[in-house]
């Protein structure tokens, strides 16, 4: 028979328990005011399963298990004390957060409408995830009453006195990036745990109806520790109250191939860790060694659009696809490179090279709040009408300056690549410039979500060092090429001129000389022939 250990809760006051595998914590609430209609115990781990309960012994509908749990009990008259529940399902000691938040008989409730959920009253944000998107949902709300009343119906009516003139707002709170700590988590949680904390820390993302669904899509962020939280608020009696807050990584702590800490694959790595340094030296020297920018914006480009090729037309993992991706990649770039040196046609080089500035420039532009307006979220032919819009539009001022429109795509193209070199390692929002295109191509459904990111001192610093870098390389490739050429001249049209100009001037040297394979020829031959020995072959001049 398991321990049974009491632990005394105050409203309002945040207590960090333990709770052994083999004993029960009696969460015991005392002094309750008499003002307070019915409080809620919200308890949160980082990761690990607790269950939080009515009764010792957990049952269905009397229950929770999650990470972040919390039941909602209506006081009756008179009632000052209260006692609730806390074990690990487990096996294994869990330590968490909890606190009691008590409201007043003109709060609204949190989930007491409930029809989907096992609790009667459920005031939790259940919430899931995948790589692509990350859902909350939760259960309606209905209007406060005193203690001892009867609850008012949920769906007799839709009138004004009524739960539908209820309202949802929807919170996010990012918590400090790269940091998978429980202070850190726990830190965040009694920050925004109750209404005034949240509205002044989070962020509103949208405000939901009685009469529209009660969920809400997001897009996930793995390795970054988010916080979403609804408050209900009744606009007639100005009052709200919150829901129990619910945190994500968008990632697995217990996965033992891809877990939190070891987020980013090698394959990734590998892969990122190149494009950096080619990044890196496109930067600075993409102009002056032209078939090697050719090659590195030719495989760029390839590698991209057949990633999204083979992830939406296959069932390969992801390591297979990247790996895919990159040998097409490898061709698309040699293929770049070889339509240059065969037809020496610049323009139209250059004008890939543009693309690759404007599919830039367009990620980064809808990477802004401006990609979070309903118009972009709700229609995917307005979003990628304005992105190809913007991505056409930049290679046309290549036309006018070929020269100077490459070496700005050396310098911003280039740093950026850093900057996803460097992501492989530390984490930084900035890749989600990119990311969030691959995402949209890749799922049907991410019109809907919501895809803002955090932008803390680690962005900043990144940003810096992109425009550093970007400037730097772009000057410098100015100053060092305005006395050369434009573009250096295809190879294989000055061996053609060079291959005329020896067969009309009799009086070149190189005009004698064999051809390429008449000299191959006349050297296998020498290798082969026995040497014969030396000997007079002319008289002797007297």
């Amino acid at each position: 028979r398991a321990a049974v250990y009491r632990v005394i809760f105050l409203p309002g006051t945040f207590q960090n328990v333990s709770v052994s595998h083999n004993e029960t914590v009696q969460a015991i609430v005392s002094r309750i005011p008499p003002e307070v209609a019915f409080v809620t115990l919200q308890f949160h781990t980082q990761h690990r399963n607790a269950t939080l309960s009515y009764t010792r012994m957990p049952g269905l509908g009397l229950s929770l298990t999650a990470v972040d749990s919390g039941l909602l009990s209506a006081l009756q008259p008179g009632q000052t004390t209260l006692s609730l529940f806390l074990s690990s399902p487990d096996g294994d000691t869990v330590a968490g957060t909890g606190v009691i938040l008590p409201f007043s008989s003109t709060d609204p409730v949190p989930g007491a409408c409930n029809m989907e959920f096992n609790l009667e009253i459920d005031p939790n944000v259940y919430i899931r995830y995948n790589l692509y998107e990350t859902t909350i949902r939760f259960a309606p709300a209905n209007l406060g009453y005193e203690r001892g009343a009867v609850p008012p119906v949920c769906d007799a009516s839709t009138g004004s006195n009524t739960r539908w003139r209820l309202q949802y707002d929807v919170y996010r709170y990012f918590l400090p990036e790269n940091d998978l700590s429980e202070r850190s988590l726990f830190s965040g949680i009694q920050t925004v745990a109750d209404v005034q904390g949240m509205m002044e820390n989070g962020k509103r993302v949208m405000t939901l109806l009685s009469s529209d669904l009660s969920t809400a899509v997001f897009n996930s962020i793995p390795g970054q520790g988010v916080i979403y939280s609804v408050i209900v608020r009744d606009p007639l009696l100005n009052t709200s109250a919150s829901y129990v807050p619910v945190h994500t990584y968008a990632c697995s702590f217990t996965s033992t191939l891809d877990s939190c800490q070891t987020l980013g694959k090698i394959s990734t790595k590998v892969f990122f860790t190149i494009t950096g340094l080619a990044g890196l030296f496109v930067c600075f020297f993409g102009h002056r060694f032209f078939k090697c920018e050719l090659f590195c914006m030719g495989f760029s480009f390839t590698a991209f659009f057949f990633f999204v090729l083979i992830t939406r037309t296959t069932e390969l993992n992801y390591d297979i696809c990247l790996t895919l991706s990159a040998v097409i990649g490898v061709v698309g770039g040699v293929l770049l490179v070889m339509s240059w040196w065969r037809f020496g046609s610049v323009m139209a080089c250059v004008v890939v090279v543009g693309l690759m500035l404007g599919f830039l420039i367009a990620s980064t532009v809808l990477f802004t709040p401006l990609g979070d307006i309903d118009v972009f979220r709700r229609s995917d032919v307005v979003f990628w009408v304005t992105f190809c819009c913007i991505m056409i539009i930049v290679p046309l001022f290549f036309v006018r300056w070929p020269r100077e429109g490459n070496i700005t795509t050396c310098g911003i193209v280039g740093a950026y690549a850093v900057i996803l070199g460097v992501n492989a390692y530390i984490y930084t929002s900035l890749s989600y410039i990119t990311l969030n295109i691959l995402k949209r191509f890749l799922n049907n459904n991410f019109n809907a979500m919501f895809t803002d990111v955090p932008f803390q001192t680690i962005d900043y610093i990144m940003i810096t060092v992109w425009v550093v870098l970007g400037v730097c390389g772009i000057v410098l490739q100015l100053y060092r090429e305005r006395s050369r050429p434009f573009f250096p001249p295809s190879p294989y049209l000055m061996w053609l001129q060079e291959r005329e100009r020896r067969k009309t001037n009799v009086l070149d040297p190189s005009h004698h000389f064999p051809s390429l394979p008449n000299r191959f020829l006349a050297r296998v031959q020498q290798l082969t022939r026995r040497m014969e020995p030396a000997g007079e072959h002319t008289p002797l001049l007297l």
